[in-house]
């Protein structure tokens, strides 16, 4: 069983090789005449800021550790290889290309490193506001664990989830992020359930991209329910950030399970919730048939 020690060295080079595949989108960003958009068979949009940022972070990961590489804008592995993989880097190079195609400046650089279907090292940068979040968690001290924002020129600062239960005791808002473009039915029922079991008004936000996690992540906001498809390149980097931060990111389901990587021959996640604060009473809040949230 190899464990590859996240080292320092790591840490600064990852975050570094992050910035530069962003800066690659933004070359591309400041100028539409340049983004090349197509579609792939799934009829997801396809630009050469995508393919920019791949090539950059495919060159860098294979000098800074190197494992195998699951890329989005790469061929994905066999199932019956991957499988055994117990190390690899996880990577969506361009996350929230239609966020990229708007102009909004809401999409993000995601990089991964799986440790047997874990997250345990994750970058998420954000090129238009050149700002980097990490999560660490040690693969031997599960306990061990920092999350931190970075703003280029500046020392990285500790963020950390707010807490769930003094706020739900003193009736303070409970902030949702939800998605520009996918929201279903099965959200709003969820919604509706939110607000029968937490005292306090409800607040809701949309943003693209693995921002959300970062958000809650941070502080600003407490639950992101994604009751639509996302792919495994789409969270990992992110679930590292908020889970090192405080938070969990788990599947759908009554029991909340860690969502977990690498298990199935697709690379679709399982419909997942991104919560803050982990010591919170998560599923009574979202059980339709409870009371109401925190015991």
């Amino acid at each position: 069983m190899t464990e590859h020690p996240i080292s320092p060295e790591l840490i600064r080079n990852l975050v570094e090789l992050a910035r530069c595949a962003g800066d690659a989108i933004m070359a591309i960003y400041i100028n539409k005449d340049t983004y090349q958009v197509e579609h792939k068979q799934d009829e997801s949009p396809l630009t050469a800021a995508d393919l920019a940022a791949h090539r950059v972070i495919d060159q860098g990961l294979a000098q800074l550790l190197p494992l195998p590489v699951i890329s989005e804008e790469s061929e994905l592995p066999d199932f019956a290889d991957r499988h055994l993989w117990e190390n690899y880097w996880l990577v969506d190079p361009l996350d929230g290309t239609k966020e990229f195609i708007a102009g909004n400046g809401q999409f993000t650089v995601n990089i991964a490193l799986i440790q047997r279907g874990r997250p345990l090292l994750g970058v998420v940068h954000v090129p238009a506001t050149d700002t980097t979040y990490l999560g660490v968690l040690d693969a031997r001290d599960p306990a061990s664990l920092g999350a931190f924002k970075y703003l280029r020129g500046r020392g990285a600062e500790p963020i950390r989830v707010r807490s769930m239960i003094e706020r739900y005791q003193q009736r303070e808002p409970f902030t949702v992020l939800l998605s520009h473009r996918h929201n279903t039915q099965a959200t709003l029922d969820l919604m509706e359930v939110v607000k029968q079991n937490w005292p306090g008004t409800i607040e809701t936000t949309n943003a693209g991209s693995s921002l959300k996690f970062c958000v809650i992540a941070e502080g600003l906001a407490d639950f992101y329910p994604r009751l639509a498809p996302t792919s495994e390149w789409d969270t990992a980097a992110a679930q590292a950030v908020l889970e090192a931060a405080g938070g969990r990111v788990v599947c759908a389901t009554s029991d909340l399970p860690s969502l977990v990587y690498n298990t199935r021959e697709d690379i679709l996640n399982p419909h997942f919730y991104a919560l803050g604060d982990k010591h919170f009473y998560w599923e009574g809040l979202l059980n339709s048939n409870s009371v109401s949230g925190n015991s």
